[in-house]
Parts: C-alpha cells; structure tokens; sequence
C-alpha cells in the first residue's frame, strides 16, 4: 500500500506499526486486502453488537438512502426520527420523556451537560459545578475531556478545560466514594456524571451495581442532576438493555449512542427527564436549548437505529447476550490463576484482566508489544496499556472466541518466559 495521508485516531503513526486495510466483513470478523481473516474482538470499538453488516440493518439503510438521505432537524422533522424517539420512550424507563438527537458518544456528553447547567440557569439558581468519578472516560471534545480523568489523553489541552469536582473510584471499600459524592453534592453540586457499573477507557474498571444505586441516592437527596453516559454500558454489554437497570437507577439524563444502531452509522440520543425539558420550555427565545449539529438526526442513521430496535424487540437478543457471558467467564476461569494475569473480571458479555507486572498504566511498554502480537494473529483487540479486554459481538463463533483467548493465554505464557 503506498503512502497514506490519513491521520488516525489514537495512533501515534511515529512507530512506524503498519495499518491493515478492511476490505469487508461479515459477523464477528473482518476481511483485509491480503486475505487475511480478523476476528474482531472488541466490536470495532464496542459499536457492533449484532455483527458487522447485519442484513436487516443493511436493509433498511438501504431502502431509506432511497427516500431522504438527509435534511435540517431544527424545526423540521422525519418519520425514522420520530418513529426512534417513541420506541426509545417505549423501552426505557418512563421518566425519560425526552429524546434530543446527536451524532457521537462525545456529542451526547456536551448536551447533557448543557442540558444541565441550562436547568438550573433558567431555575435561576446558581449551581454549576460538575462532579465525576476519577479514571472516567467521556469522549474527546472539550467539555466531555473535562469531566474524563486528567493525563495523557488531554494534557496538551488542558488550559481549554474547566475545573471539575472529582470522586475516588469505588474498590473494594465504596465508602469514600460516596462520602466525597455526599459531600459534593451537600455543597450544590448541578450534576454527577458517571459511566454506569463499568468505566471503559479507564481500563475496563466494574464496581457493582449497589454502589451505582447509592450514589444515585445520593444525588436524589441534594437535588443534583444524575447523568449517566450508557455510551458503552447499554444495548445489552453490561448484561441489561441498560446498566442502570441492574441497580433499578432512573438518571435525570441518559447518554447512548454506539450500540445504538447496532454499530452499523453513527448517531446518538441524549434521553432527558420532563423537568429538564421544563426547565427550557418557555414562549422566552432566550432559554431555547442552543445545540446542534448538521446532521442531527440523520435519516438513514435513524433507520439503522429503527431496524436495530426491531432486532431487539423481535429476536432473542437477552439470551444471546446471556450465552456469550457465560462463554466469557468460562473462558475467564481458565486463565484467572495464571502467573501473569491479575484481576480476571467481567460485567455481562465485558470480560477484563491485567498482564504482567501491576501497576501498569495506558503508556505501558507492554501494550505496544501485546498490540502487535494480536494483530500479528489475526485478532483485533486492542489492550488498554496492560488490560486486555474482550467485548466481541454477541454473534462471535465458538471457535473464534476460543482463539482470542487462547492467544491471550498464549501472551501471558511468553511474558511469564521473558
């Protein structure tokens, strides 16, 4: 392949690590230009959830591209938007009453965050402070970087950042989590943002769902909005339609996207309570939600949307979800008391472990090393520094799964050697 002019995200192309081209895929796997077979380990970024290419959602995609391709959402609307938002309504908890569109993760986070602070502006009350737990991801842009954990994914923006309350991540001792949430909140917090039972980015770190409940509790009390990013934790990887379900959570503002249209465009919704909506509503031009993007609501995106909701309400997908964690923790058990693997983990189909040496971090030399060793067997997994994780599509081949995690075990026995 000759030289490239494309710049890829989190890839620091100095290296020199080579970039397989995709030419097709199909399920669980992924077919490059030297026929090489790539069993996609992680869903392409914890997007694909059915597998790649899903005939119904290629389907209908097709068959919208055909009617309208895209058209201005502010003040207009179309049936695949409308038809998404009721049947978001419909599946998820009642309270969320609300359905604003945007078209990533990351987007979804700014608007819950506007959402938020425009409430309590137009309450006229003077909360503004965002409180979030340590080790969280929220996406990239500026606002959702400033609620993530601080290092090397945004130290080289950090004077676009704004300051933040922070949280300790809940180990095994959840007390002092929710002790710094109480005292946070008690002091006028507007909102607590967290990525529900699992914190992605962060290194695949679970807490359990009676601590999501308590802190969800806490929130209640003192008034202070709860905002839960389902950005990852939804559309069944967590073991539940939503994670928050696990701890009977109700959030003022629920972000989702990824999952979403089973991975296949991309779009996302930010879900809000009536009172968030109240807080906007006015004859008052001035308190109109000011957010947008070009292509909010993206008809064909909403139809993928549509087509991965019927799949949902029309096949066994729970249960898929259910066999593909068991496989998962069988697959886990085998190599939990290995030498070289630490902490063994999973939250539904999400199954996580440490190699090496503890105390690794995202910079770790080993992640370099591991990166290669998998690609190099025809695997996309992709470690966070020293946790590997895998997250496969719930329609992933017994034998397929049997080999990433036998080319696991196969890196922990090499770095047991060295």
């Amino acid at each position: 392949m000759t030289h490239s002019p494309v710049w890829h995200p989190f890839t620091q192309h100095g290296l020199g690590d080579p970039v397989p081209l995709v030419t097709h895929a199909e399920g669980a796997v992924l077919h490059t230009e030297d026929r090489r077979r790539v069993v996609d380990a992680i869903s392409s970024w914890w997007v694909t959830t059915h597998g790649h290419c899903h005939p119904r959602i290629m389907a209908a995609i097709a068959d919208q591209a055909q009617r309208l391709d895209q058209m201005i959402f502010a003040g207009w609307t179309h049936q695949p938007a409308e038809d998404l938002a009721r049947e978001l309504c419909r599946i998820l908890p009642e309270e969320l009453t609300r359905v604003f569109f945007s078209d990533s993760g990351s987007t979804a986070v700014e608007v819950a965050l506007k959402m938020a602070l425009g409430f309590w502006t137009h309450r006229g009350e003077g909360r503004s402070r965002i409180v979030v737990m340590e080790h969280s991801y929220h996406g990239d842009t500026i606002g959702a970087m400033s609620v993530g954990a601080r290092g090397v994914f945004n130290a080289a923006y950090a004077p676009m950042l704004f300051d933040v309350g922070r949280v300790p991540f809940p180990g095994n001792d959840p007390q002092p989590t929710l002790d710094a949430l109480e005292a946070e909140c008690a002091g006028g917090a507007a909102a607590f943002i967290v990525e529900p039972l699992v914190l992605g980015a962060g290194g695949m770190l679970m807490y359990p769902p009676e601590v999501l409940a308590e802190m969800r509790a806490i929130c209640a009390r003192h008034g202070t909005l709860f905002i839960a990013d389902e950005v990852m934790t939804a559309w069944g990887r967590t073991g539940t339609l939503t994670a928050c379900e696990q701890a009977d959570v109700v959030p003022d503002i629920m972000c989702l996207s990824k999952g979403l249209t089973g991975g296949a465009m991309p779009l996302a919704v930010t879900m809000a309570s009536e009172p968030i909506w109240d807080a906007h509503y006015s004859t008052d031009r001035t308190r109109t939600f000011y957010h947008s993007s070009s292509y909010t609501a993206n008809p064909v995106a909403c139809a993928a949307a549509n087509a991965n909701l019927a799949i949902w309400r029309e096949e066994p997908v729970l249960e898929r979800i259910a066999a593909l964690a068991a496989k998962q923790q069988a697959h886990l058990d085998t190599l939990a008391d290995h030498a070289m693997v630490r902490n063994a983990r999973r939250c539904g189909t999400i199954a996580a472990l440490e190699l090496g040496d503890p105390g690794g971090s995202y910079l770790s030399d080993l992640g370099p090393k591991l990166l290669r060793r998998f690609r190099e067997a025809d695997l996309l997994l992709r470690p966070l520094g020293n946790t590997v994780y895998v997250m496969p599509p719930y329609c992933i081949e017994d034998d397929d799964l049997a080999r990433i995690w036998a080319e696991i075990g196969t890196a922990a026995d090499a770095i047991a050697a060295d």
